[in-house]
């Protein structure tokens, strides 16, 4: 296993959250709580990308900003109804989960 940084995200609600991502391809890969009741703490993946989306008040703060690199942000774009606008080093969109996080995704300029 290559070494990696996963970024937490902090949600309300993982089953919505989790809905809301894969519009953009992610899968939840695993879910955890301690006890019925209690927060969830889940990891969503898109390929080699992970992202933990936790309810855990303490975690993170919501309004978080995170990068995705896509092959195919015209893809992103359309999916979600936004324009791609371009910047010197990518082609992108920004977006907003439900929480609030954003998200700004690009595909690099060649």
């Amino acid at each position: 296993m290559g070494e990696q940084a996963i970024p937490v995200l902090r949600v309300a609600d993982v089953a919505v959250s989790a809905a809301w991502y894969g519009r953009l391809g992610f899968e939840v890969e695993w879910e955890h709580r301690f006890g019925a009741g209690f927060p969830v703490f889940a990891e969503v993946a898109r390929g080699d990308v992970r992202l933990f989306l936790s309810e855990h008040e303490g975690d993170a703060r919501p309004g978080g900003l995170v990068y995705l690199r896509v092959r195919d942000v015209e893809a992103v774009a359309r999916e979600f109804g936004v324009v791609v606008e371009e910047a010197p080093w990518a082609r992108e969109v920004e977006l907003r989960d439900p929480d609030g996080n954003r998200l700004r995704v690009g595909t690099p300029v060649e």
